[in-house]
């Protein structure tokens, strides 16, 4: 009998001390806010995808979609208003694209929200629109 309760109290011991030395589970970091955009020319093509808002920086994946010729543009803006960062695609024609680019936002808060235009091929928009930082 006192073999089995020694066993048994030896058993518990040894659990116990593995679990209080164990290392505690590490805190999962909150995802980042993301939202979603789109533009479109009205004769076919578009942009669309997702913007995830960084604390300085905003990253974009989506698509562009061109008929003849077009272009997706970028801008980032602060609080104030101040342009941050911009990127374009250049001009496709005729074909899907994929969108994947970062745009820099190095100020406090980062980015309060993004203008995303669907240009011609010369750069000239088309149309855009305001997406601001959930």
């Amino acid at each position: 009998m006192k073999t089995h309760l020694a066993a048994a109290v030896g058993s518990v011991v040894l659990t116990a001390g593995t679990l209080l030395g164990a290392p505690a589970a590490s805190a999962q970091t909150a995802a980042y806010p993301t939202s979603p955009f789109y533009v479109d020319d009205g004769q076919g093509s578009y942009a669309r995808g997702t913007l995830t808002w960084y604390n300085r920086s905003v990253g974009v994946v989506g698509t562009l979609r061109a008929v003849d010729c077009r272009r997706a543009w970028f801008g980032a803006y602060g609080a104030s208003g101040k342009q941050l960062d911009t990127k374009g695609t250049g001009t496709k024609c005729n074909t899907t694209y994929p969108l994947k680019t970062g745009l820099l936002a190095d100020v406090p808060g980062g980015a309060t929200y993004v203008i995303v235009c669907i240009d011609d091929e010369y750069a000239k928009p088309i149309d855009c629109v305001q997406v601001d930082r959930p």
